[in-house]
């Protein structure tokens, strides 16, 4: 039979008509790109791109079909996918499954034939829009364009942030203990704050000798402190910093007292803890090419981004110095406190997809961690 067909409608008015694949389902969102070559899984399952159509700017996906090993969440996170050519034939021997199928069994909607490049090239010239991936008409999707919420105006770390706290032991996460085989005995007690994170984050630290607990967005100053942890690592996540006052408000309480690694929203956090402020950038930051200078060695590092949101260089405290500057339009990608075991970076130093270049951060986040005690009751503690 042939192919249902499908519409992606923009805001702006301009259609792309292809074929539907994954689940017969319709879907809204921000319509961004990403310009990573590899690495589809792990883009659908990056809870960053909640509320967020992704558009995968090279032309084959799924020639390696889904794996059991590449997940970074517990299920697809991106309102929809589109791609110029999907394969039906993964060819990989860990495959279980086509992309298509991955995307049906969750009920989130493909579109692939379309002109990929022409969507990307519309997205940088007008920059990000909502968009509706659908069957229906075009011009009544674009009509009820206006009804939908927009991107920017939902609190969509709400919803992807764990509903409990849990260890990371294993994959996926166990909530009891037991220790996976080869990993080294936890020493330190790092918590990381559930904003959407990527399980690749907490893989790095479990192999850094780190007891790690994962805690709900809303968990309260004093609930982290009352874990006594040695260090707190804010992590990645979607959507407007600036609808995250709650999130904001206990790092400025826990960031003072425990070593701080803030990752992506995470380093937008601290950023706004400090007094700083944040900015929607015209079409975002997505794929895993894009060059970051560490302003201290000059040192030009190859990074793995995605965000739509940056920091005010103009808006930062006297305490809070640039560490680090995208190459392509010079938005900050790092921040150092000048006094606090404090650092931040925009970009994703935990990769999923790569480039891994820059795993070199979670080692800086252990040397913090490891010279002792800060100011906090029990930080710097040895876990029992």
């Amino acid at each position: 039979t042939m192919a249902d067909k499908a519409y992606l409608v923009l805001e702006d008015g301009s259609v792309f008509e292809g074929e539907a694949f994954g689940a017969p389902a319709d879907a809204f969102g921000e319509v961004v790109f990403n310009t990573s070559m590899t690495g589809y899984q792990e883009v659908l399952t990056d809870p960053s791109y909640a509320g967020q159509i992704v558009v995968l700017t090279y032309p084959l996906v799924g020639n390696y079909g889904i794996n059991a090993e590449d997940f970074e969440s517990r299920r697809i996170q991106v309102a929809a996918l589109v791609v110029r050519e999907h394969s039906t034939t993964p060819s990989h021997g860990s495959s279980t499954s086509t992309l298509s199928e991955f995307l049906a069994s969750q009920g989130i909607p493909g579109i692939s034939g379309v002109d990929t490049r022409a969507i990307t090239r519309r997205l940088r010239n007008r920059g990000v829009m909502t968009g509706i991936l659908g069957h229906e008409a075009p011009e009544a999707a674009l009509a009820r364009m206006g009804e939908l919420p927009r991107y920017g105006e939902q609190d969509f770390v709400r919803r992807v942030s764990t509903e409990a706290p849990y260890r990371w032991d294993s994959q996926p996460p166990a909530r009891t203990g037991g220790q996976p085989a080869g990993a080294p005995e936890a020493r330190y007690r790092v918590l990381v704050t559930d904003c959407g994170l990527k399980y690749n984050i907490l893989r790095l630290l479990r192999a850094r000798g780190c007891e790690v607990l994962a805690v709900p967005v809303h968990t309260s100053a004093e609930e982290i402190m009352a874990q006594r942890p040695d260090g707190l690592l804010l992590s990645p996540g979607p959507g407007d910093p600036a609808l995250l006052d709650y999130v904001v408000n206990t790092a400025r309480q826990v960031a003072v007292r425990v070593p701080t690694l803030g990752i992506c929203l995470g380093h937008q956090v601290v950023a706004r803890a400090f007094g700083g402020k944040t900015f929607k950038l015209k079409f975002g930051h997505r794929g895993a090419n894009h060059p970051v200078k560490d302003t201290a060695t000059g040192r030009v590092h190859i990074t793995a981004q995605n965000h739509g949101y940056a920091v005010d260089p103009d808006s930062l405290p006297a305490a809070l110095e640039v560490s680090h500057i995208n190459l392509n339009d010079n938005t900050v990608e790092g921040l150092r406190h000048r006094e606090l075991p404090i650092i931040t970076i925009q970009y994703h130093s935990e990769a999923s997809p790569g480039p891994r270049d820059n795993e070199y951060i979670f080692d800086q986040f252990m040397a913090m961690i490891k010279v002792g005690p800060w100011l906090g009751p029990g930080a710097g503690r040895e876990v029992a």
